[in-house]
């Protein structure tokens, strides 16, 4: 009998990608994908270690579970991801409702853990094994899928950033072999996708053993936009200190990667920024991306930034705002500083008040706000490529992305599903534009 699955993602698109993949692999052990908990058989909680107070979010979650099993005491129910990987025995010593926690290395043993589970045992793997688990993984099983899809070709970073849990529950820089990426990105492909966007928690640094020798980032993009059928590619998330003379080459010669980059700068403080351990100047990042845009007139930049950092002054503060102002961003994300146990920061003195953070992040979002609404009010009256994905909320309304990553809507009929379609904006919204068929 079909049993039934259902996994709740919390965080980046590696996770997507990763519960994709243990989808995948407890399918090949009969398992069945729903949208919802319940009538589950199991429940698999991929979870993000990035924010602060992630773990008591995964047991405040796991607590909602606890009716679902009171009603169904054969229902099993497991914790992967980063969390699972810092705090696995904590886990199992706190929720004893949970059978199974598995780290972001290990999600190939799925199936022997569940047969352990099965058996009425408790499975618990938070290894760094030595073995690659993509080959331990099984074939993409689904036939046919929406028409955008993310493939991991690169985990891990060496760069440990002083706020960053990432190199601890990740582990150390991987990258995986070129011709099985090649492979995973034909067989999408052929299932129906059109783009595919290539992570990394540094992908950037990709390196991994081709058939010729050790392929970069830029030539896997360029041999993959040598694939029939794939018409857009992007990548994500990027260290300035990675982006080599051949990737910024490709953002202008490369006609399927899309013009737009996600780079994180997190402070515009080169006092900050060394206190980080970033390991490049404010000024550095700001002739980076002079470079790109040489190459990429047209790009849409993106960028992460952190406030509150220990240590970090007004004057610091203010050298963020005047290097947001220096770039111009097209979007960018923002948060307070969160202290994450175990990362060289959580022990700095200089910790700034979370009332002092607070109001240094509205300000640097009302900047970043102006920034994305200016960009967005310039795409009115210009014609745009919109791969559709999916039905919109009203009636007739479709939506899918531009080549800059803007979600455009329009009223259109539902096989434009998968579809590239010009469009020409027509409005600005609060995080979309509005468009018309052309």
């Amino acid at each position: 009998m079909t049993k039934k699955l259902f996994v709740k993602t919390y965080g980046c698109q590696m996770n997507v990608y990763d519960s994709e993949r243990m989808a995948e692999a407890l399918g090949a052990g009969g398992y069945e994908q729903i949208d919802t908990p319940e009538g589950a058989d199991m429940i698999l909680l991929n979870t993000c270690h990035i924010r602060e107070k992630a773990a008591e979010k995964v047991y405040s979650e796991l607590g909602r579970l606890r009716p679902l099993r009171e009603a169904n005491p054969d229902l099993k129910i497991g914790v992967a991801g980063c969390v699972a990987q810092a705090e696995g025995e904590e886990i199992m010593r706190r929720q004893p409702l949970v059978d199974l926690v598995v780290g972001p290395q290990t999600y190939h043993r799925l199936p022997a853990m569940m047969e352990a589970v099965d058996r009425g045992e408790k499975a618990l793997d938070t290894d760094f094994p030595e073995e690659d688990k993509f080959a331990h993984l099984p074939k993409l099983r689904t036939p046919k899928r929406g028409p955008t899809a993310f493939l991991t070709v690169q985990e891990g970073c060496d760069k440990f950033c002083a706020f960053c849990v990432v190199p601890y529950t990740r582990g150390a820089e991987v990258s995986r072999p070129a011709d099985r990426l090649m492979g995973e990105a034909r067989a999408l492909v052929d299932r129906g996708v059109r783009e595919i966007t290539l992570l990394g928690q540094n992908v950037n640094a990709y390196h991994g053993a081709g058939p010729d020798g050790e392929w970069g980032l830029a030539r896997l993009i360029r041999e993959m936009a040598g694939i029939d059928g794939l018409d857009r590619i992007r990548f994500t998330t990027s260290h300035p200190n990675d982006m080599e003379d051949d990737l910024i080459a490709a953002h202008g010669d490369c006609d399927k990667l899309m013009p737009y980059l996600h780079l994180p700068v997190q402070s515009g403080s080169d006092k900050i920024l060394k206190a980080m351990n970033r390991k490049h100047t404010a000024e550095q990042y700001i002739r980076l991306i002079e470079r790109i845009r040489a190459a990429r007139p047209d790009l849409l930049l993106s960028g992460d930034f952190i406030v509150g950092f220990p240590g970090e002054t007004e004057d610091d503060f203010q050298a963020t705002l005047d290097l947001v102002n220096a770039v111009g961003y097209g979007t960018a994300y923002s948060f307070k500083y969160s202290s994450r146990p175990g990362t060289p920061a959580a022990e700095r003195k200089g910790q700034v008040s979370d009332a002092e953070a607070s109001e240094r992040l509205q300000r640097l979002q009302a900047l970043l706000g102006e920034q994305q609404r200016a960009t967005q009010d310039s795409m009115v009256g210009r014609r745009v490529q919109v791969l559709f994905e999916k039905t919109g909320r009203e009636p007739g309304q479709m939506v899918g992305k531009s080549e800059y990553l803007h979600a455009v809507h329009v009223d259109g009929p539902e096989d434009l599903r998968g579809e590239i379609a010009a469009v020409e904006i027509v409005a600005s919204r609060s995080n979309s534009l509005a468009g018309r068929l052309i």
